[in-house]
């Protein structure tokens, strides 16, 4: 199944508000509100995470067509930049513990947050939740395992890429080495996935017991197109990991 990749380049509306977490360039958030802006009510603020394999040539304005679609059905949406240096992976880890630590600032998080992160951003969503403010975590098409994922040379070597030195040396830093998530987690994966590999979500949840939903015919950009076929299982599926009274 041939990859879709239209969704990256399509035009979509700008944020609503921008902001800087931190005083680096790429530490920066675009807050796309719902109908009656940020402050309409407390909600459960859905923070995105692009992918792009933590490379520095793709940053978040890809899902910014996603970001718009989520903000008209009603989620209080925060897309995050994060620095990308290769070789210096806490760089990307750094922005953003610092940017959830310091969302407050921005919006209403007394309704706690859900992580949605796709690819690379899945596995920083994955690392991320059991922070303190986090009620939930979608990770879509994630990057889970850092050691399968060098030892199956995903994009040309990016994992080491990323790291600057082997995966086995950066456990601190894989998803398959942590402990469970302590907060509703679901893996949505595309089984025709030629970027990631469904076999890495399978793995990581038959480990651990995590929710795992896989989408036939479904390859690794659909799950952040709100023009797919798959966009209603995307829904489904962070609409499941919000309290019944997030959303009205």
């Amino acid at each position: 199944m041939a990859e879709d990749r239209s969704v990256l380049d399509r035009a979509a509306p700008g944020p609503d508000q921008s902001w800087a977490y931190g005083p680096g360039a790429a530490q920066v958030a675009d807050g796309y509100w719902p109908e009656g802006g940020a402050s309409a009510g407390p909600r459960p603020v859905v923070v995105l995470i692009h992918g792009g394999y933590w490379r520095p040539e793709y940053d978040r304005t890809h899902l910014r067509p996603m970001a718009a679609a989520l903000a008209a059905d009603g989620y209080p949406t925060v897309l995050l930049e994060y620095t990308r240096i290769p070789g210096d992976p806490d760089a990307a880890i750094d922005d953003f513990r610092l940017a959830l630590t310091s969302l407050a600032e921005a919006v209403d998080v007394s309704a706690g947050v859900v992580l949605v992160g796709h690819s690379a951003g899945g596995h920083l969503a994955l690392l991320a939740a059991n922070h303190a403010t986090v009620i939930g975590c979608l990770a879509l098409a994630p990057v889970a395992d850092l050691v399968m994922a060098e030892y199956l040379d995903l994009d040309n070597g990016a994992v080491h890429a990323f790291l600057g030195r082997p995966a086995a040396d950066r456990p601190d830093l894989d998803p398959a080495r942590h402990p469970v998530p302590a907060v509703p987690t679901t893996l949505l994966h595309g089984v025709e996935d030629t970027l990631v590999p469904a076999a890495m979500s399978e793995a990581y949840c038959s480990e651990r017991g995590t929710r795992l939903v896989l989408l036939p015919g479904t390859a690794h950009f659909e799950l952040i197109d709100p023009l797919s076929a798959t966009w209603p299982s995307v829904m489904a599926e962070l609409a499941a990991l919000i309290p019944s009274s997030g959303i009205e």
